[in-house]
């Protein structure tokens, strides 16, 4: 029976010093994509990578063009030991960047110089202390939205899976949120170490800036049906992908969904491509 195979990519957070330098030096084609991106980038993506140090990894600017780089490397490395053609591709937050790399929608090279413009904004939107994110354990999402839907300036950031939701926004409404979430029967609600309220309204202004730059990037129609994080559904126009790009930002991340939508269209094995 054939199997029906989707390729996602992951997003920040997945992150770590040393991630790919084993493809480096087992892989001619992983190795061509690293050293590509040092060329385009102008500083050493292969050093930041491999070596690290931790803190300066996991800084959005650096971490954003460190995780494409090593996921689509992967991706050669897998293109080029086995013959396997995904129905679908995803990608969580920054992963979906990727996912249009693999669906021929958008080159590597565009792809690294747009998530490192992406990265500049985004930490450069909310200063450092302003903003949160914290992970609810245990408690259906329908619940978290009711018990947060009266704190401004708070909201869900990424579906994960059930049981595990994030939701981001100002400092002092993300821990009202967090503790609201408790009262109303959380396992646990755990403060995540990340450098901004990722996928909240806060972040508008960086999607506004990221517009600009992906307005010269050439993006082409997809050649394999990806499915996009704010809505979840398969996007197989052109035209729809900049803007999703441009709200995807500082929208909720479909993740748990966009899972499903794969599944429920018969897809059984899922290859999962990066860090």
């Amino acid at each position: 029976m054939t199997k029906k195979v989707a390729f996602l990519f992951p997003g920040q957070g997945s992150q770590a010093v040393g991630m790919g330098k084993d493809l480096y030096e087992s892989c001619e084609s992983a190795k061509q994509v690293f050293d590509t991106a040092d060329e385009v980038l102008g500083k050493t993506i292969t050093t930041m990578c491999f070596e690290g140090p931790e803190d300066a990894l996991k800084q959005t600017v650096n971490t954003q063009p460190s995780i494409v780089t090593m996921s689509i490397a992967a991706l050669e490395a897998l293109k080029s030991q086995c013959d396997v053609t995904p129905a679908y591709v995803a990608g969580h937050s920054l992963g979906e960047y990727c996912a249009l790399v693999a669906a021929n929608s958008m080159n590597y090279i565009d792809a690294a110089k747009a998530v490192r413009k992406r990265g500049i904004y985004m930490q450069e939107e909310v200063p450092a202390g302003v903003g949160g994110m914290a992970a609810i354990m245990g408690l259906e999402s329908t619940e978290i939205e009711k018990a947060i839907a009266d704190i401004p300036q708070v909201q869900v950031a990424n579906y994960n899976c059930p049981g595990q939701i994030v939701i981001s926004g100002k400092k002092e409404s993300e821990e009202q949120g967090a503790e609201k979430c408790k009262e109303a029967g959380a396992r646990r609600a755990v403060m995540l170490n990340v450098s901004g309220p990722f996928h909240s309204d806060l972040l508008k202004g960086a999607g506004e800036k990221l517009e600009k730059v992906l307005d010269s990037i050439e993006i082409n129609e997809p050649q394999i049906p990806y499915v996009a994080n704010v809505n979840a559904s398969y996007i197989t126009k052109q035209e729809d992908i900049k803007p999703l790009l441009v709200k995807q930002v500082s929208s909720s991340v479909r993740w748990q969904q966009s899972v499903e939508t794969m599944v429920e269209d018969g897809v059984d094995t899922f290859i999962e491509l990066g860090p």
